[in-house]
């Protein structure tokens, strides 16, 4: 039988998806339609609750949150929902270079 953590551990879990959809839009300052077109635009796609009400983890609300940030900045959602996912892939990137330097550093 698989352990189940503590229901403390969902509160320190970033991909748990604690959200809903009208908390969500209201903790951001946005309309429940911008949060849709970021699921239609394919840069979040929210986990879904039995009843099929979108639910949004605390990592996809900071990614809605640059999202917004970028669109209130005048740039068009396509370009900005672009723009989020070439940020993620180099941080991605750099996460791995570093590893990889850390890794060929010899042992003092």
């Amino acid at each position: 039988m698989a352990s189940i953590g503590k229901p403390t551990d969902k509160f320190d879990d970033d991909d748990y998806p604690a959200y809903s959809m009208g908390r969500a839009a209201e903790m951001l300052g946005v309309t429940q339609a911008f949060l849709r077109s970021l699921d239609t635009a394919r840069l979040i796609s929210p986990q879904r609750s039995g009843g099929g009400h979108r639910r949004y983890s605390r990592y996809q609300l900071r990614i809605a949150a640059r999202a917004r940030e970028l669109v209130d900045q005048g740039t068009p959602l396509d370009a900005a929902c672009r723009i989020i996912i070439l940020e993620d892939q180099l941080a991605e990137a750099q996460r791995i270079n570093a590893e990889l330097q850390a890794r060929q550093q010899p042992a003092s």
